[in-house]
This record gives structure tokens, C-alpha cells and sequence, in this order.
């Protein structure tokens, strides 16, 4: 059994699953789908298209589906969709896609800290922490368990590599390598994360091999033979792999060394 207060507008045709506990001023809009055992704190706007799974908390303020912020829409029937036990914070703002990539997706036991935003047709993974006031351009990928600090600024159609962490404030238009930490201005490399990569138990072994990975890839000369010599000179595992296709991904508009 659900518990709605009575100073929240709920439309007829959202479902809502059991267990949930809506607050007063929430607005609950038409082709809202809510799963079961979500908390939805006082004064949260849940717009048309969106889909949120289990046992979310979402603080007061917080906005998840509105229409994009981008001229190229045209009132297409997109989506937004959160998985599971996530926690977003106050005055969150997730839009939902156009007709570029229909959604914006963002995964399970993330933690949306104040103020974010997070634009149409991204994709955020699962485990991350996404710092206060930081603004996630259009189209823009996320890999799991990433770290992005206050006050970050990401341009659209970058991807972050999961386990990387980005410093505060840092402003960036090319894609962050995983496992890399990033800062300063302009944004640079700063090395592993390595804090991040022991809590996470990766071991001594695997760390070098990424380190000695890296120090090839960035060691100047072409990127191409770069890239051939760690596959000739590094042990091959799934992150050593995972690198090669990240690097693959980012195209023309690069990555940052």
C-alpha cells in the first residue's frame, strides 16, 4: 500500500507500484510509470515519459522528464529512465531524449547530488556520483562507477570511462579515458585513480598493467602504433581491452592527454 499525501496531484493514468510514499506538492504527469518501494520527498515534478524503477529516493525540487532543452525537438513521445535505488537530490533536473536517441537513461545505485543536470539522450551507468551543480550536456555517456566533482561541466557527445574521477570545476569538450583522474584548466590527465581503483579491488598487477597501458598510449609518436604496442607488449584482460575499444569510441573528437 502506497502512501500519497493528499496535497500531490496524481494524473489517473500514472502507475504507481506498492510501497512508495509520495510527499505533498509532488505533480505525478500522464505516462508516468513509478516502480515499487520509491520515496518522492514534498514538491518533486514527474513529467510525461517518465520510467522509474525500485526503491529510488528523489529529494524536493527534483524534476525527471521534462522536455528537452534543445531546439531540435519537436514534441517527439520520448523517454526518461531511472533503474533502481538511486539517490537524487534537491532541484535534480533529468530531461528526457529527442528523437536523436529516443531516451535518456540513467542507471542503478547512482547518487545525483544538487543542482545536476542531466540533458536529453544521455546515458549515466550504474554506481556513479554525479557532484553538486554539475551539467551533463546532450548525448553524453557515463560508464559505471565514474566520479564526476562539483561544478563539472561536460560538452555534449563526450564519454567518461568507468572508475574515472573528474575534479571540480573542471570544464571539458573531449572524451576521460577510465580509470584516469582529470583536472585543472584546461583539463589534463593527472594520472590513475588509483584511490578509486584499490577501493574497488583491483589488484597490483592489473594497476601497472593499466599504468604501463597508458604510458604508451600518451607517450607520444602515432596513436595508432601506440595502440598496436600495448597489444603486443601488455598481458590482454578485459580492461586492458575495454581501453583499446574506449579509445576506438571517441572518434575524431579525441580524448584527453
Amino acid at each position: 500500500m502506497s502512501k500519497i499525501s493528499p496535497l500531490a496531484y496524481i494524473h489517473p493514468d500514472a502507475k504507481i507500484g506498492e510501497n512508495c510514499e509520495i510527499g505533498p506538492f509532488c505533480y505525478i504527469d500522464q505516462n508516468v510509470e513509478i516502480g515499487d518501494n520509491n520515496t518522492l520527498m514534498n514538491s518533486v515534478t514527474v513529467l510525461y515519459g517518465a520510467r522509474i524503477g525500485n526503491g529510488n529516493i528523489i529529494f524536493p525540487g527534483a524534476v525527471i522528464s521534462a522536455v528537452p532543452q534543445d531546439l531540435k525537438f519537436q514534441g517527439e513521445d520520448t523517454l526518461a529512465i531511472i533503474g533502481d535505488n538511486n539517490k537524487i537530490r534537491e532541484n535534480v533536473t533529468i530531461n528526457r531524449g529527442t528523437a536523436a536517441q529516443n531516451r535518456t537513461k540513467v542507471g542503478s545505485n547512482n547518487l545525483l547530488m544538487e543542482g545536476c543536470h542531466v540533458a536529453h539522450d544521455a546515458v549515466v551507468g550504474n554506481g556513479c556520483i554525479i557532484g553538486n551543480s554539475t551539467k551533463l550536456a546532450g548525448e553524453i555517456v557515463i560508464d559505471d562507477n565514474a566520479i564526476l566533482s562539483a561544478g563539472v561541466l561536460m560538452h555534449q557527445f563526450c564519454r567518461v570511462g568507468s572508475h574515472a574521477m573528474v575534479g571540480g570545476g573542471t570544464r571539458f569538450s573531449q572524451s576521460i579515458l577510465p580509470y584516469s583522474m582529470v583536472a585543472r584548466d584546461p583539463a589534463a590527465f593527472c594520472g590513475l585513480n588509483l584511490v578509486g581503483l584499490k577501493r574497488r579491488g583491483f589488484d597490483r598487477e592489473l594497476i601497472n598493467n593499466i599504468h604501463k597501458s597508458y604510458q604508451i598510449i600518451l607517450g607520444g609518436g602515432k596513436l595508432a602504433d601506440n595502440l598496436e604496442r600495448v597489444k603486443n607488449e601488455i598481458p590482454m584482460s578485459p580492461e586492458i581491452q575495454y581501453i583499446l575499444d574506449f579509445i576506438d569510441w571517441t572518434g575524431q573528437r579525441g580524448f584527453i592527454r
